[in-house]
């Protein structure tokens, strides 16, 4: 299937009667190269059914089925759908804002073992997030994202970009930064640049605690970075029931949460839910 270069893009925009957001977060891949590395990283195999979110007008669509994926597209905007509809006629794209959709039925009963996405920069973090906690069969997540939200996705305890989402990543699979995309790739340039990421789902979580009870203490750690993480717990549980937990996780009552890595969070969550 051949691939949409800058001049196509831009005309399939134009002619749809689309001006790019900025707050949607519009910026068209107009790069076949690109292309063909994103479908590359996600070894993309004939008869896969992968998802796609922030379809556009099917720059990248058209290169997941040109490797035989069945695509299952996402986009908000109905114009930009139909002018993909017609580069990738195959593909069968939903028209949804993708935040906050139920993504249990917009998937079905065999949902897509990959997401493989350029996503828009507006809500490309939620989607990520909601896919990870709701969507257990799906094993592999390649997308293109603006560095710093690459970079927060990837960040270990001690790293400048570390924090809640960091640890939400880690708790569901292995996430590694696959290289750098210039602005000159897209239409309109954004003005940041953008990284590859990919995660590969663990086959189980590496922390044996209730998520919903550790995600609470990640919540209330890192919702006051300034604090120390027992101050920062104690405006969850008392002061005694956050030295037990400290003491019983042999954490140290000085530490902050950016110091802190799974192991260490899902001990004290452990500890804080006896």
């Amino acid at each position: 299937m051949k691939l949409l270069g800058g001049r196509e893009v831009r005309d399939l925009v134009t002619a749809a009667g689309v001006r790019p957001s900025k707050h949607r977060g519009q910026n068209f891949l107009c790069d076949p190269n690109v292309v063909r590395r994103i479908v590359a990283l996600a070894a993309v195999v004939p008869g896969e059914r992968v998802l796609e979110v922030g379809v556009g007008v099917g720059s990248l669509t058209a290169g997941l089925a040109g490797a035989g994926a069945d695509v299952l597209g996402v986009e908000v905007d109905a114009r930009l759908a139909k002018a993909a509809g017609a580069v990738v006629p195959d593909a069968q794209i939903v028209v949804s804002d993708a935040a906050g959709l139920d993504w249990r039925e917009v998937l079905g009963a065999a949902p897509p073992a990959k997401m493989v996405s350029n996503l828009p920069y507006a809500v490309g973090t939620s989607v990520l997030v909601d896919l990870l906690d709701d969507v257990a069969a799906m094993s592999v997540f390649v997308v293109m994202v603006q560095r710093e939200v690459g970079e927060r996705l990837c960040a270990g305890p001690g790293d400048a970009a570390y924090g809640a989402v960091s640890v939400k990543v880690h708790y569901h699979g292995t996430a590694r930064l696959e290289g750098r995309v210039p602005p000159s790739v897209f239409w309109p340039r954004p003005e940041v640049d953008s990284v590859l990421v990919r995660i590969d789902r663990h086959p189980q979580p590496p922390v044996d605690v209730a998520p919903g009870l550790l995600f609470d203490v990640v919540k209330a750690a890192f919702g006051q970075r300034r604090k120390t993480v027992r101050n920062a717990l104690a405006s969850g549980w008392s002061v005694e029931q956050v030295d037990a937990a400290l003491a019983a996780a042999g954490v140290d009552s000085r530490a902050r949460a950016e110091t802190l890595g799974l192991d260490d969070l899902a001990a004290l969550a452990t500890e804080l839910g006896k």
